[in-house]
């Protein structure tokens, strides 16, 4: 986090009062904490509870974002073992940690009994007042770094945090009333943050409905609502207006440039490579993914084609349809992602890179494409991809009045979704504060509920 995240954050924070007094923690990553908390180690808090299912018939959980849940609810394609008999059973109020993710914060608290799989570790606490509480500790990006120092493994799909790297972590203790009060307080606030995020979530969603709907209705019914209209012989593009054609691609696109082969060797620095992950929502965006391929195998690499400014884009796998023009031409182009180089007399490239933003254009692709978990199209399937054409100058016209309308829209997306991370940060940075003892929130708040109880259903 850089220093002005940090004053950003703290400055967030500034309405709630700390504590009367602090001390030291004799911890250094700790710092100070409230003169009445105590610092333990969490073996002296939690003890390894390994029991297995047996022949029990608990329902199956899994460790998401939202907590446990049900295994059948964190995934459509949830796997099914032969043997559960080796699978962890857990209760209501203990402590559940992915061990292979604990520096990424996977804890949670089981609300019901159930089973985890056997790379799950399940904690029984000891003196430990409410259990939410060091959920949410355990989950700051305070105690992730500390985890990430004790695993142990190479690469971070194998760190490991074991169980006496966990019980050997040391800890804050505030007093057990105080646990409840800052689950409570905790619990309320976020879930209000959650629910401000779905409803801008969902905002979002529906400017991008609007956005979609916008556009398919310009490129294939125009922008005159009176000019005479005839049946494409298409069923979902249905009625077009009367000078319209319906081409397959191949009819107006006069070189398909596929990049499909060995994936050239990165370097540090050199001529920027394109993925499929660049290329969102009409727009290169070479900060998602910066990779470079050396000047020495650019010119081997491309000779296939060399991309020119106003040259159109289109993903053919992981992402699907994604399309966006060249807007500097020495670019090195990777799998998955296909040149077109368009007849400029027949379609304008920045019309059709909107056609394929339409409902029209993306059932075009998908009822074209192939594959069961990875989802793409051909380039023999691509050139038959059915594409509406009006006259060029009207196409010019169509594209200009939706690039205008369409940055409207765009630009209350992007405000939204900077609110959206604005929130995630407030909502850490109050956890942090919060069980950190830097903010003193237990003044209004009930702390009679149980360490295990479930809160209230977020929206």
């Amino acid at each position: 986090m850089s220093w002005a995240q940090s004053a950003e954050r703290a400055a967030s924070l500034r309405h709630f009062k700390p504590y009367p007094s602090y001390k030291g923690s004799g911890v250094e990553w700790l710092g100070e904490i409230p003169a009445h908390w105590d610092v333990s180690r969490l073996g002296t808090l939690f003890h390894e509870h390994d029991q297995r299912a047996g022949v029990s018939a608990l329902e199956l959980l899994a460790l998401t974002r939202n907590g446990l849940i049900p295994r059948s609810e964190a995934s459509q394609r949830a796997s099914v073992a032969d043997d559960y008999s080796k699978y962890k059973r857990c209760e209501p109020g203990m402590l559940v940690m992915n061990k292979m993710q604990a520096w990424n914060g996977a804890f949670a608290v089981a609300h019901s009994a159930g089973i985890v799989s056997p790379d799950y570790t399940v904690f029984k606490p000891r003196r430990v007042g409410d259990v939410r509480f060091f959920t949410y500790l355990l989950r700051t990006e305070l105690m992730q770094a500390v985890f990430l120092g004790r695993c142990r493994g190479m690469g971070s799909a194998f760190l490991r945090l074991n169980t006496p790297a966990f019980a050997g972590t040391e800890t804050i203790e505030p007093p057990v009333e105080e646990q409840h009060a800052i689950a409570a307080f905790l619990d309320r606030k976020t879930a209000e943050m959650d629910a401000l995020i779905v409803n801008k979530e969902r905002l979002i969603e529906l400017l991008q409905e609007k956005r979609t709907a916008l556009i398919t209705r310009a490129v294939t019914k125009g922008l005159d609502p009176n000019v005479p209209m005839k049946d494409s012989g298409v069923e979902w593009l249905g009625r077009i207006p009367g000078n319209w054609q319906v081409l397959p691609l191949r009819r107006v696109i006069r070189s398909f440039v596929d990049y499909r082969g060995a994936t050239p060797e990165k370097v540090r620095i050199g001529v920027p490579l394109i993925t499929a992950r660049n290329i969102k929502d009409g727009m290169i965006d070479f900060d998602s993914s910066s990779e470079f391929i050396s000047e020495e195998d650019y010119e081997t690499w491309m000779v296939r084609g060399f991309p020119e400014v106003g040259d159109l884009l289109i993903t053919t796998e992981a992402p699907l349809g994604e399309t966006a023009q060249i807007t500097e031409a020495k670019v090195a182009l990777a799998q998955r992602v296909i040149l077109l180089k368009a007849y400029e007399d027949r379609i304008a490239n920045n019309y059709l890179k909107f056609y394929f933003s339409s409902a029209a254009g993306a059932i075009e692709l998908w009822t074209r494409a192939t594959g069961s978990t990875a989802i793409g199209i051909k380039a023999y399937h691509l050139k038959e991809v059915r594409v509406t054409v009006p006259p060029i100058d009207e196409q010019i016209v169509i594209a200009d009045r939706l690039d205008r309308e369409i940055v409207g829209i765009d630009t209350l997306v992007a405000r939204v979704r900077n609110g959206i991370e604005r929130l995630k940060e407030y909502r850490s940075a109050l956890i942090s504060a919060a069980v950190t003892g830097k903010i003193d929130v237990r003044e209004g708040i009930s702390s009679t509920l149980a360490p295990w109880r479930k809160p209230k259903s977020r929206v």
